[in-house]
């Protein structure tokens, strides 16, 4: 077990919109960075150190103790909430204490989700954590070594057989939902040799779906471009022959936050996660009551920092 480095709240944002579970409310369990990837797409930055060695991160009683309390808020203000999402900022199998923390999450009565880049689950006790959760999201951009080793750059002491083999074992003793997810790179991994062989892989996961997703927010890498329509058209065809239950995810979702959201807390911390889009935050401010000048302020406040991506403009956390 590794050394803890104990995070100091800050676990809990939303509840938002999600496109693949509804009204979630997203649980950061991995300080920010903290991945077995460093992926040329990834929204939050380069990974400065990537690791594959699990240890605790925070006490489970205080995650829970801040999941607890933003859910009877939102059920004393009758909203839905689909979903608990663990959804970090790095890699959450990382988190050793992520198998003990879903079941201390049970008494809430709310089904719960991981989002994964699967990297760990050749490992037994990373599956068992695993399969206590009820909704699972793994991440399959490629099964070719090199296109791995560019794509997800990945950290020392992973093998990509070994990574592929974990989430068969994984997927084979699955009792939840199980959803595989695939990240278009023009020039990386979109080509036909490419995409046949990821869903070949994929269908032997038999998903309950399979994304097929474009990197439209701004990435670690310049040249991490989202792929052509015309390899997008391909994919879903491919995936729908070889697996059938594909789901493209070309547009940016609509992030709809609960109208009684702290919305500077909020876009603090979902900027942590990912960039918004100028749209959105404009769309979260409306929706909140508030205006342009709030937006002006967080920027020069330093709270948000500005990004030109395609010519487009998205904030992230500063």
């Amino acid at each position: 077990m590794g050394t803890a480095t104990f995070m100091q709240g800050g676990f809990v944002f939303g509840p938002l919109a999600s496109r693949r579970l509804g009204r979630s409310l997203g649980i950061n369990n991995v300080p920010r960075k903290t991945c077995s990837y460093s992926c040329v797409y990834c929204q939050a930055g380069r990974t400065p150190h990537t690791e594959i060695e699990r240890r605790a991160f925070y006490e489970p009683a205080a995650l829970v103790a801040e999941v607890t309390a933003r859910v009877e808020k939102v059920r004393q203000l009758g909203e839905p909430l689909d979903y608990l999402t663990f959804v970090p900022q790095g890699e959450p199998t990382l988190d050793i204490e992520l198998g003990r923390t879903i079941e201390l999450l049970r008494p809430l009565r709310i089904p719960i989700a991981v989002i994964s880049n699967g990297s760990l689950l050749w490992q037994p006790e990373v599956r068992r954590a695993l399969a206590a959760a009820d909704w699972v999201s793994l991440k399959v951009d490629t099964v070719h070594e090199d296109i791995w080793h560019r794509h997800n750059r990945p950290a020392e002491g992973l093998s990509l057989d070994r990574v592929l083999a974990g989430m068969k074992r994984f997927a084979a003793d699955a009792r939840g939902a199980l959803v595989s997810e695939t990240m278009l790179v023009r020039g990386s991994n979109d080509t036909d040799v490419a995409l046949e062989a990821t869903a070949d892989f994929i269908a032997t996961l038999s998903p309950t779906r399979s994304y097929v997703t474009l990197p439209l927010r701004p990435t670690s890498e310049a040249w991490a471009q989202p792929a052509e329509r015309e390899a997008v058209d391909r994919a879903r065809w491919i995936f729908w022959r070889r697996i059938g239950r594909v789901v493209v995810l070309d547009q940016l979702a609509d992030v709809r936050p609960t109208c009684h959201t702290d919305v500077v807390s909020l876009l603090r911390t979902i900027t942590a996660v990912h960039p918004l889009h100028h749209d959105e935050v404009e769309l979260l401010l409306a929706r909140s009551g508030m205006r342009h000048p709030l937006l002006e302020d967080l920027v020069r406040h330093g709270t948000l920092r500005l990004e030109m991506h395609h010519g487009e403009r998205f904030y992230v956390a500063a």
